[in-house]
Parts: C-alpha cells; structure tokens; sequence
C-alpha cells in the first residue's frame, strides 16, 4: 500500500487541492486578465496578433509541461498562467473581433466544457482529479481548463458588463456562488469532482472582476491601480508561491521513493 501511495504521488502530474492552490489559481486568473489587457492596451499590439502571440507561447509551456514525467509547480503554473491569458483571449477574439454574443460564448463552452467531460469520462471511466498521470488524461485535463477559463471569461464579462453590475458587486456574487459551492461539499456532502470543477469555473470571473476592480480607473468603477502596477503585484505573489511550493515539493521527493505501477482509479 505504501508503494502504490509512493507511486501516485511520484507519477501524479497536478498539485494537491489546497488554500495555496485556490489562492495561485485566483492569483494567475486576475494576473492573466489584466496581463491581456496591458497587451491589448498599453503595448497597442491588438487583440488578433496578441491572440495568436498567446496562443504559440501557450503551445510552448505546454509542451513543457506535457513531457514532464511528474508534478513540478514553475511548469504546472506556468500553464495555468498562459491558459488563463489565451482562454481569455479567446473569448474576447470571439466577442470583440467576430462579434458574438458573450451569451452565445457563454452556452458555447458550457457545450464544450460538458462534450470534454463526457469524452473524458467516455475513455477513462473517471473525472478523478486527484491522479492526473501523464498521457491521455492530462489532455483531457488541460482541455478542461481551457475551456473553464474560457467559460468564465464569457459569463464574466457578461454579469459585469452586460448586467451592469460593476466589477466590485460582480466580484462579491461570484464569491459568493463559490461558498455556496464549499457549503454544497462539505455540509451537503456533495461530490469532490463537481465540486472542485464548479469552484475552478467561478474562480476565473471572480479573480477577473477583482483584476478589473483594482486595475480599472475610478470613471469605469474601478480603484485605478492600472494594469502594469496590477499585473506586476499578483505575478511577484505568485512566483513568491509558486518557489514556496517548489521548496515543499523537492522535501516530499526525498522521502517518497516508488517502486509500484501508477495507480488507476
């Protein structure tokens, strides 16, 4: 039992589900939002060729991720990072260059979302969350959070601009679906799979409006901070966690050693 536990932690591709993982995936998600649009905006490089900038750079990071053989954090975060700045690109190429409706990207990558958990599901027998190892289900993994940050960006924007609710009240709603979500889990018991994946969709508008909040000017119902200042203080934080995390993971592989086949759930 020991080798099969020293095995799964060994082989398993994704980090624990903890505070600190919340915290650097909100972090990343307003460092991603205000980092496209200090791209977009300040850099005057536009949406189109910033898209397809992102784009290529994600396929880099991925690549680096992918062919790691187990967790590390720098490779892991580095993709959250850029799939949180592509998938919102995605959806504001979409909305702003082609003109779709933010409802119509809304139920879109809601069908996406749904399609890639249905083939997941189809070819592993699991949603596990827990043991991501190398190979097909980490595509489907990482298609999955692409298509939540996508997903988020799209109902984001849609409460806070569509609805005209604000960023700071959209902030504060977003928030609070994710407790209603934490009280579904741990008072009403419901499942860790749903759970995890409807907190991991509203964290992307929640950090979104709280990146807007702090980076937009007091005229557009924001505290005026600016992009650059915004985005220069989450991606220290997050490295800050991020080398934390490192220094934690490297004590764990001095004492696990595996020596059983990769568990399959």
């Amino acid at each position: 039992m020991r080798d099969t536990q020293a095995t799964e932690t060994m082989m398993n591709k994704v980090p624990a589900v903890t505070l600190v993982f919340w915290l650097i995936k909100i972090l990343s998600t307003t460092a991603g939002e205000t980092g496209a649009d200090f791209l977009i905006f300040k850099l005057h490089v536009g949406l189109s060729v910033t898209t397809l900038i992102m784009g290529a750079l994600l396929i880099m990071v991925m690549v680096i991720q992918l062919r790691k053989i187990r967790y590390e954090p720098w490779a892991y975060w580095l993709c959250v990072v850029q799939v949180s700045i592509f998938g919102t690109l995605l959806t504001d190429s979409l909305v702003g260059t082609y003109g779709v409706a933010l409802t119509t990207t809304s139920v879109f990558f809601s069908i996406a979302l749904g399609l890639t958990f249905a083939l997941w599901y189809a070819c592993e027998r699991s949603l596990s969350i827990r043991h991501i190892y190398r190979g097909r289900r980490e595509y489907f993994y990482w298609l999955a959070i692409l298509m939540t940050f996508a997903l988020g960006t799209a109902t984001g924007d849609w409460v806070a601009e569509e609805m005209r609710l604000g960023y700071s009240v959209s902030a504060l709603l977003f928030l609070g679906a994710i407790g209603l979500v934490g009280v579904a889990h741990y008072v009403f018991k419901l499942d860790v799979v749903p759970s995890f994946w409807m907190a991991y969709i509203l964290t992307r508008p929640f950090g979104a409006s709280c990146g807007d909040w702090l980076s937009q000017s007091v005229s557009k119902g924001g505290l005026g901070l600016g992009v650059v200042n915004t985005s220069e203080v989450f991606a220290v934080i997050i490295v800050a966690l991020v080398a934390w995390m490192t220094w934690r993971q490297h004590k764990i592989d001095r004492v696990v050693q595996p020596t059983a086949s990769p568990y399959r759930d």
